[in-house]
């Protein structure tokens, strides 16, 4: 731990409190939590950023969008719009965010909304004519004004929130205590060869209640990159490359796609890209192809030529996909049943 962060603990220490007391209010009733008679299937982390959500959300929504009328309900980071807005043929990644773009381009069958308050978005999907049967609430751990009826926590393999601390020390948007409202606890991004041994060891660091399950997941890449007309074999690529990344945590992708000769630009996470980036990345990209990561392209294609590819990724659940699919099934059958 860096030696300035220890003069930051009383910082961390009212953080914490202050979440406390809030959740403390939630949990008694002083706060209210509105309920609403469909399934709301909440995903989201106890840290700031980098877990996962959007390889989740999509591995729900495969697996639920053939049986369910499906909407996808997100805050919209980083948007230039405000307030609620349903995705149609003009949104974009500036109208609804680059993650929300993301569902809305690749899933055709589904709604996709962002509003900053979910309890206003949630009851305008309601109001659609094709009212959805179930709800998926994207970065919605810490929304307590709605209550869901399954939590999904997602923390990180490489940093798991029982080795971290609150802000502004740490990473944590709220105690490690926070965890306790979690129906599912999915460790993401773990390396695929994690044995049971070490599956075991994380689960007693995160001790669970006897309520929770915890489940692990990995990254996989796909064999192909993609842009508006075509795709390439991954493997077939054998000029130089432009890799451009915006994303909280770069490096599993850099891992996955740098090769000796290939230059980097970094961007920050959710980065709205300038005509004085564009410039750089078209100087920077002579005779390379430009590769990018789906969130970024989502950014980066209205501005660029079809020079521009991204590689596409989803959430593999380790030994027990199955069984993980299998519970939120259920959860959904039985709340839709209930209603």
């Amino acid at each position: 731990m860096n030696f300035f962060n220890y003069f930051l603990f009383p910082f961390t220490w009212l953080y914490a409190l202050i979440t406390f007391i809030r959740n403390f209010c939630f949990d008694k009733g002083i706060l209210s939590s509105k309920s609403y008679p469909l399934p709301i299937i909440a995903v989201g982390n106890l840290s700031v950023g980098g877990t996962g959500k959007t390889p989740m959300i999509e591995h729900l929504i495969r697996l639920l969008q053939k049986d369910y009328k499906l909407a996808v309900l997100s805050r919209g980071y980083k948007r230039q719009t405000k307030g609620y807005v349903l995705a149609d043929a003009h949104a974009n990644a500036q109208t609804i965010g680059d993650e929300p773009f993301q569902y809305f381009s690749k899933f055709k069958n589904i709604s996709v909304a962002v509003s900053e308050s979910r309890q206003i978005g949630i009851e305008n999907l309601l109001q659609l004519k094709q009212t959805p049967q179930l709800i998926l609430l994207d970065d919605a751990f810490q929304h307590r004004q709605v209550k869901a009826g399954f939590y999904i926590l997602l923390s990180s393999f490489d940093k798991l929130y029982s080795d971290d601390y609150a802000l502004p020390v740490g990473r944590l948007r709220e105690s490690r205590g926070g965890s306790r409202r979690a129906n599912i606890i999915v460790v993401t991004k773990c390396p695929t060869d994690l044995n049971i041994a070490q599956q075991e060891k994380i689960k007693l660091k995160l001790n669970p209640t006897l309520k929770q399950q915890i489940f692990f997941s990995s990254i996989e890449y796909d064999k192909y990159v993609y842009n508006k007309s075509e795709k390439i074999l991954f493997s077939s690529i054998n000029q130089s490359k432009l890799i451009i990344v915006g994303i909280a945590k770069p490096d599993p992708f850099l891992k996955q796609v740098k090769n000796t000769g290939d230059e980097v630009l970094i961007f920050p996470d959710h980065h709205h890209f300038s005509e004085k980036d564009i410039d750089k990345i078209k100087t920077s990209s002579t005779d390379k192809i430009i590769l990018t990561t789906e969130k970024d392209y989502m950014r980066l294609s209205p501005l660029m030529d079809n020079n521009l590819f991204y590689l596409p990724m989803t959430s593999i659940i380790i030994n027990d996909n199955e069984d993980f699919n299998q519970l939120i099934k259920n959860y959904v059958r039985s709340d839709i049943r209930n209603s």
